[in-house]
């Protein structure tokens, strides 16, 4: 019976580890489900899910550990249970723009949360008021992929989201991926 293993690891990113890491996924007899991995700054962040038989599953749990303490890396490690593929068919990209301020992205994480809408990215970008650089607050656009249950309407969505923006102040939309 298969089971499945969480990896997550942080470090100095440098060129080659991710292959390091999946070699070592593949030597142990394993299999990459899903993975997501992001440069920040200077530094590497990977979350995969592997599945293998219990001895496998064993093993990874040595082997990575091994290969992470090699290349200087952090790592968890978790056993869960079935794995879900996440569900595509209603992706959407968000775009929200206006003047940045403290609260905002709680507002809207939290707005995508009452529908049961997970985000699965967002990048925030805040630059200088265009119209004068001394004065007033900094304006901001931040974009987010998010994946909307088939059961919630798209349509009250966009209308609710619609009313949010309006009483923040901001400006944005929903754009369903097809």
């Amino acid at each position: 019976m298969s089971q499945q293993l969480v990896v997550t690891i942080l470090g100095t990113d440098k060129f080659g580890m991710l292959s390091a890491i999946a070699d070592t996924v593949c030597d142990v007899g394993c299999n990459i489900l899903d993975s997501r991995q992001a440069v920040f700054g200077q530094d590497f962040s990977l979350t995969m899910i592997i599945e293998g038989s219990q001895a496998a599953i064993a093993n990874a749990e040595f082997s990575i550990a091994q290969t992470c303490q090699k290349l200087e890396l952090l790592c968890l490690l978790k056993r869960t249970k079935r794995h879900c593929k996440q569900n595509l068919e209603h992706i959407a990209d968000v775009v929200i723009m206006g003047e940045n301020a403290t609260g905002v992205i709680k507002k809207i994480t939290g707005f995508f949360a009452q529908f049961t809408i997970s985000v699965s990215a967002f990048r925030l970008k805040t630059a200088k008021n265009p119209h004068d650089l001394n004065v007033g607050p900094d304006q901001m656009t931040c974009k987010m992929v998010v994946s909307i249950p088939h059961h919630i309407s798209v349509e009250e969505v966009e209308l609710a989201f619609q009313g949010l923006l309006t009483e923040l102040n901001l400006q944005g939309s929903i754009k369903q991926n097809h």
